[in-house]
């Protein structure tokens, strides 16, 4: 009897470790389908992931065309605003000098008249002087002329 007993208990280690065996194998193929069922999720995120990437990529490319075209749409109006005070700054400069020109022309006229005036006045002057000087020695209208001579009347003159 022992020995069917040892029989039986080598059976039992046997069926024992098959199932075992089977056991463990069923436990590495759940952790395997687990692996790979884990490594599809992260793959899968990981793809969106970079789809994400790539959206926010193509939205901000996008945008910075936008911006680039009103950009540049700012520039052409500030360059034509540019060459239109150019224009009117080269206009403005030519009045200017046209402006000066006149003035030192009518500064010279003024200094001219001036001259003229105050040597007009001043032979006026002179002249009333000379006239004054001359009219206290004789007395044209007056009746002190009527005695005098006659020589003496045209001295007057």
């Amino acid at each position: 009897m022992s020995s069917g007993t040892s029989s039986g208990s080598s059976l039992g280690t046997r069926s024992s470790r098959s199932e075992d065996d089977l056991d463990l194998k069923a436990q590495m193929e759940n952790r395997r389908k687990r692996r790979k069922e884990s490594n599809r999720e992260s793959a899968r995120r990981s793809r969106l992931r970079k789809q994400q990437h790539l959206d926010d990529l193509t939205s901000q490319v996008n945008q910075l065309k936008d911006q680039n075209k009103q950009l540049g749409t700012a520039l052409r109006v500030t360059n034509q605003n540019l060459v239109a005070v150019q224009a009117q700054n080269s206009v403005l400069q030519t009045q200017k000098m046209e402006l000066e020109s006149r003035l030192g022309s009518l500064t010279e006229i003024l200094l001219f008249m001036n001259a003229s005036t105050t040597s007009a006045a001043a032979n006026t002057t002179t002249m009333n002087n000379s006239i004054t000087t001359i009219n206290s020695g004789c007395d044209v209208l007056g009746a002190s002329t009527w005695g005098q001579p006659i020589d003496l009347y045209y001295q007057c003159f």
